[in-house]
């Protein structure tokens, strides 16, 4: 019998990853092929704790329906680590054998990523002696992120942050080649907000626009100048982006219609300007409709997520575990974006950081694809960067929180 010491946990976790490097693809592969809609996961949420209670732990649904949390450890602080799990109502266009299987419905956001990295890391922590693992981690695997205002209203709901210490998680990064992790100790998301538009007049004939509401006109009208409205009356506030991504009105060429509907995102990375919009996008769609008392108008603004806020110090212990665990070149500093996204929830109740992580193959010879990209798709590699990462910062949040007084 060997009485040699257990190695480092830093040495099991990359023999762990390396180990289970196919096991992990196949996961994503799977789910990337089997894409469920934000609150619709059902066979997703079964799958994931299959493979939770095939290792021994004892997953426990949400009330939701869909997704699930999962503890690992018996006593000592707690930490948390979550993974969105829905996908998107948009169609998968590669040609790859592990294309979505579900008509209009496809993983182009990365989720299935971050749920084979947060299933990776539970599996490693769940086998680690008590010694090595000094308290608890939760991991949370999230429904409806991309649905306003977000799965994670659900889980604070539910009491899931009480007692956490810390919260982290990834997010795939297109703009970044695999290997390397984004971080930014402040605001890295801005706030996104939803809003629907309907209007309704007379319709008419095209041939006399001038003896009714030429409702195409309107519909342009606002798509023009309901922007730079908004973002006027901001002003010093903050920056505002406006943005239309559907406009339906009238079937004829020769029929001007009596109802339109536009939908929208009204995003800023400003918390000062997300707490007026709301106001301001009625008022400014007020001064664009008063002109004509023949219309009729409404407006659902849905106020989404706010800013993701990142903790200076829990992200420099991220960046302290990134540089140890997959070198000082690994770590870059990442820009705050335009997307949101609902981890905003959790770091207002505790602390935690949200960290970019690479997922472009320079080698490849293939464009930086966007998000919500038609042929978005990943080096795989990246799987084993954010296991270790995640495995290992929660790690490192025990061990520091342990040595505190």
């Amino acid at each position: 019998m060997s009485t040699d010491p257990p190695a480092p946990p830093q040495d099991r976790l990359r023999t762990w990853v390396a180990d289970h490097r196919e096991e992990l693809v196949a996961v994503r592969r799977h789910l990337h092929a089997h894409p469920e809609l934000s609150g619709e996961e059902h066979a997703t949420t079964e799958f994931i704790a299959e493979r939770l209670e095939i290792a021994g732990l004892s997953p426990r649904r949400l009330a939701s329906g869909t997704g699930l949390v999962c503890d690992i450890g018996a006593e000592g602080p707690l930490v948390a680590l979550r993974a969105d799990i829905d996908a998107l109502a948009m169609a998968d266009e590669k040609d790859v054998h592990y294309r979505s299987r579900v008509p209009g419905v496809s993983h182009a956001c990365g989720h299935d990523v971050h749920t084979a990295v947060a299933l990776g890391a539970a599996l490693f922590l769940s086998h680690l002696e008590p010694s090595v693992l000094p308290g608890r981690v939760r991991l949370i695997f999230q429904p409806a992120e991309e649905r306003v205002p977000g799965g994670a209203v659900g889980v604070i709901g539910e009491g899931l942050l009480h007692g956490v210490e810390a919260i982290y998680g990834v997010h795939c990064d297109p703009k970044l080649d695999v290997g390397k992790v984004g971080l930014l100790g402040s605001a890295i998301t801005s706030a996104a907000d939803m809003m629907t538009v309907r209007l309704v007049g007379p319709g008419g004939h095209t041939a006399r626009p001038e003896q009714t509401v030429d409702m195409a006109q309107l519909v342009a009208r606002i798509v023009a100048e309901l922007p730079a409205r908004v973002q006027a009356s901001i002003g010093d506030a903050g920056l505002v982006k406006l943005v239309f991504g559907s406009i339906r009105a009238g079937d004829a060429p020769n029929v001007i219609p009596t109802h339109a509907e536009l939908r929208g995102s009204v995003r800023t990375p400003s918390i000062t300007a997300w707490n007026g919009l709301p106001e301001v996008v009625c008022s400014q769609l007020a001064a664009i409709c008063a002109d004509d008392e023949r219309l009729t108008w409404e407006v659902d603004y849905v106020q989404g997520v706010p800013p993701v806020v990142n903790h200076p110090d829990a992200t420099e212990l991220v960046r302290d575990v990134a540089t140890r665990e997959l070198g000082e070149e690994a770590v870059t500093a990442t820009a705050q974006s335009w997307g949101g996204d609902d981890f905003a929830w959790y770091l207002r109740e505790v602390p935690g950081s949200f960290v970019r992580l690479g997922i472009h193959d320079p080698h490849a010879g293939r464009p930086h694809l966007d998000l919500h990209a038609g042929h978005f798709d990943v080096d795989e590699r990246a799987i084993d960067v954010g296991v270790r990462l995640l495995a290992a910062t929660a790690l490192e949040t025990l061990r520091r929180s342990g040595a505190r007084p």
